[in-house]
């Protein structure tokens, strides 16, 4: 079922959808955190399809949950149990958030043996988003400054691109397992005349790198998925990442 996307808040158009049916086509059962969870539009879905749902936001709910919701600041520990959580889902809340790997570590923490995350933030490695950083020195979803005299939950602190949100997540006990998008809109095929160059260059640049600045596997991995669709085109990423190890 297709969620009503005029309820979706502030959400990318098809985000929670897409969301939904990884869950969903991937066999995924057990407790799900939602973090954040921002009005609940997504964790009620959750709890109407049978799935329990724990939501957690730093602003408390203007409509009276159908799930369990901890108030609470995600740039600190979660109340909540550890290794307790079996999915985790971040829609669009990374990028507000003032201490990002510590949230992830969180995420590590709460989540169970070979638990899954799922994370989405917008996809400034997508062509369109480096072409307008090229000309304005801003990316998609980034396009003007942010108000530091009213610093607000809402403003998009942390822009991630592809590699350095593989960074974050690699380097805190998870393995990306697959990534895809929203939705690719029809203006972003415009760049796909760039794409031979584009890889060009970014071949160029892995291979000619020095070993003490770049493990060569790496490097061709990461070119690889840096190639795809989903990150060439997509809106925003949708990421989901296996917690494989302990911290240190």
């Amino acid at each position: 079922m297709a969620i009503d996307e005029s309820v979706q808040g502030i959400a990318s158009s098809n985000i929670h959808n897409k969301v939904f049916n990884l869950i969903r086509s991937n066999g995924w059962s057990g407790r799900i955190l939602d973090a954040p969870c921002g009005r609940g539009v997504f964790a009620r879905r959750l709890v109407e399809a049978g799935f329990e749902t724990v939501g957690i936001d730093v602003d408390p709910q203007s409509i009276e949950p159908n799930y369990e919701f901890i108030q609470a600041d995600l740039t600190e520990p979660f109340a909540v149990e550890s290794g307790s959580v079996n999915v985790l889902t971040s829609i669009e809340g990374i990028e507000h958030l003032e201490k990002p790997y510590e949230f992830v570590r969180e995420c590590h923490r709460v989540l169970g043996d070979h638990g899954v995350l799922v994370v989405t933030t917008p996809n400034v490695s997508a062509l369109r988003s480096r072409w307008r950083w090229f000309w304005t020195g801003f990316h998609n979803k980034a396009k003007y400054a942010l108000d530091e005299t009213e610093p607000s939950p809402l403003h998009h602190i942390h822009m991630f691109s592809y590699p350095m949100l593989r960074y974050l997540l690699h380097s805190n006990g998870f393995r990306i397992e697959a990534v895809t998008t929203n939705r690719i809109k029809p203006i972003s095929w415009l760049y796909l005349p760039f794409v031979p160059l584009v890889y060009l260059a970014s071949y160029i640049s892995v291979a000619t790198a020095k070993r003490k600045d770049l493990n060569p596997a790496l490097g061709r991995d990461v070119l690889k998925q840096m190639m795809s669709m989903p990150v060439l085109f997509g809106e925003c990423f949708v990421v989901t990442a296996r917690k494989i190890s302990d911290t240190h």
